[in-house]
């Protein structure tokens, strides 16, 4: 097994600290890397655990922060900070690009070759900075699709590959066709994957139907989406022998 290096970083987004967790390869050269941004309630110990298999595999990784070091486990509270900041694409293209700036100031970083994977709210970020015509080699979005302003997808000079449950009734069909619809209308290199029977946040193992309705873990998709995106990133984003 290859040998991670990992340590928290803390920089200034969205008037907080936050608190990233980056995780680093074996080895002393510069490496594809990674910006990881998590689901709603902020970075968890699966968040944590995701950057660091990237590094196994040879990427730099960060899982950047949404809440100032905090998960928030409560539902009402999580959706209290968070759909304020849905609503503002300035804001979530901030906390973006603020962890986008210490995964750039990391020296094993290669600025030429970054990919954003996000979860969620971190999903929705990833394609915003997309959106925002920052220089990424892919993206990836798993159960976070909105639909930005008019004439801002041409910005996205990547593939986009998205991922969201049938079952899903936060990122509803509607949902998903006005991203398919706006993806294909500024003719991007997109990809949907539909995971059948799964719903909202079918890939955070700690979530159960008692959180929210519409709301639960599917482990075979969970893995399934994993995998996708590791495809993407071998598709990419290669890491050099």
């Amino acid at each position: 097994m290859t040998t991670v290096t990992t340590r928290t970083v803390e920089y200034p987004a969205d008037g907080l600290t936050m608190i990233g967790h980056l995780a680093l390869p074996a080895g002393a050269g510069r490496r594809p890397a990674v910006l990881l941004g998590p689901e709603g309630p902020g970075v968890s110990e699966v968040q944590r655990r995701r950057a660091e298999a990237l590094a196994e595999l040879g990427y730099v990784a960060l899982a950047f922060d949404l809440h100032g070091g905090r998960w928030i486990s409560d539902p009402q509270e999580m959706l209290a900070r968070v759909m304020p900041m849905l609503a503002d694409p300035e804001r979530l293209r901030a906390i973006g690009r603020a962890a986008l700036d210490v995964l750039l100031a990391e020296p094993r970083t290669d600025p030429r070759r970054i990919v954003a994977v996000g979860y969620g709210t971190g999903g929705i970020i990833a394609v915003e900075l997309g959106r925002a015509g920052v220089d990424l080699r892919a993206i990836a979005t798993v159960n976070g699709l909105t639909t930005g302003r008019p004439g801002e997808a041409a910005n996205i000079r990547c593939p986009v590959w998205a991922g969201v449950g049938s079952e899903d009734p936060i990122m509803s069909t509607a949902h998903r066709d006005a991203f398919a619809a706006e993806m294909q209308a500024a003719g991007v290199d997109w990809r949907l994957v539909v995971y059948g029977g799964a719903e909202h946040a079918f890939h955070h193992p700690t979530v159960d139907h008692a959180v929210l309705p519409g709301v639960g873990y599917h482990p075979l998709h969970a893995r399934r989406a994993w995998r996708d995106v590791l495809d993407l990133l071998a598709e990419c984003l290669p890491v050099p022998d």
